[in-house]
């Protein structure tokens, strides 16, 4: 996990997750959690499409948090998205 991809929309910290398979491809999933110390909640969805990029990886599973968490506001998104 590369922290610098970690996105926080309210009370949600939206995190891409990524691995590169033995084929060259790679999958992603994406962590959503809310909270602090013992009241931490981490939801961690496994996405199933494949990318040939690291980069599309990592944009697919944060619009996926982002979608997620009911987040509406394009221009959060296309910033945290172009930064790539």
């Amino acid at each position: 996990m590369n922290s610098k991809d970690n996105i926080t929309v309210g009370k949600y910290l939206i995190s891409p997750l990524t691995k590169l398979l033995a084929n060259g491809w790679y999958a992603c999933s994406v962590s959503i959690r809310s909270g602090s110390g013992s009241g931490t909640h981490d939801r961690v969805l496994r996405l199933t499409r494949l990318f040939q990029s690291h980069v599309a990886a990592v944009r697919y599973a944060t619009a996926e948090g982002l979608q997620w968490v009911g987040h509406r506001n394009p221009s959060v998104q296309g910033a945290a998205l172009a930064a790539h």
